[in-house]
């Protein structure tokens, strides 16, 4: 007599446990006091300093250095250091502290999160877009911009960019402090050449423009032509498009779960 082995159900999390897991990584980020107050408050702050004297300067089409060059600038540190420093801190220590090795044996994956901290990282970053807006236009009078759908996809684009290099740092990074680390030189390199610091045109010619090849310099300038409606050029897009495909690809493959 032949017997057929039983079926074991494999039971997947489903929307509830996502829902879940994302209300406990935004939890675990909120507690984070200075991983929470630093990528709001200092592009806040940058954008409180320079906004009075730029938003009298008048650079195109009755667009103000406010909105051609300070509101991406602050826009693009938001991403950058939620991107680049906070979440890779949160996955490193993640993996330190075998959080992911143990979830490798249950039915929520490891990959779930990744994932969730990737919506977390998303929420706070919209938070400070919201922010940072919403004080360039109620206290200074900034003006919106031209092309809003184009903007709205340079910032998403610029987003994914910051998102994939900070993947990086979380696959290299041993521990929290490492991945902190790192996520603040990388930060303030790319910062640095792209533009943070007195703008390209303080720096050398060729820094400047290895600088804006980089995702920090690619991301304000693609955030700054669409804000003012001029044409975004092709090479920033490539860029950010690049340090995509290029940082996940790359993330992925030096990533370890322990």
């Amino acid at each position: 007599m032949s017997t057929t082995a039983p079926t074991i159900a494999v039971h997947r999390p489903g929307p509830r446990s996502w829902l879940t897991l994302v209300v406990c990584e935004a939890k675990m980020v909120a507690r984070d006091t200075a991983g929470l107050v630093v990528p709001l408050g200092l592009p806040l702050l940058i954008l409180l300093t320079s906004a009075q004297a730029a938003g009298d300067q008048v650079v195109t089409g009755g667009f103000t250095v406010l909105e051609a060059y300070v509101l991406p600038l602050v826009l693009t540190m938001v991403i950058a250091t939620i991107g680049v420093i906070n979440m890779p801190s949160f996955l490193a220590y993640y993996r330190r502290s075998g959080i992911l090795r143990r979830l490798s044996v249950t039915p929520a994956s490891p990959a779930m999160v990744l994932v969730a901290q990737v919506v977390v990282s998303v929420l706070q970053t919209v938070l400070g877009l919201a922010l940072a807006v919403a004080v360039s236009f109620l206290g200074f009078g900034a003006r919106p911009p031209a092309d809003l759908a184009t903007t709205a996809g340079v910032y998403v684009l610029a987003m994914a960019a910051m998102y994939a290099v900070g993947m990086i740092v979380a696959a290299v990074a041993p521990t929290p402090n490492s991945a902190v680390a790192i996520g603040l030189v990388g930060f303030f390199a790319l910062g640095a050449l792209g533009g943070m610091f007195g703008g390209p045109g303080s720096l050398p010619e060729p820094l400047a423009e290895l600088g804006e090849r980089l995702p920090f310099g690619a991301a304000v300038q693609a955030l700054a032509a669409a804000w003012v409606g001029a044409p975004v050029e092709p090479a920033h897009l490539i860029s950010l498009g690049v340090t995509v495909v290029v940082g996940s690809v790359t993330a992925a493959l030096l990533f370890r779960w322990d």
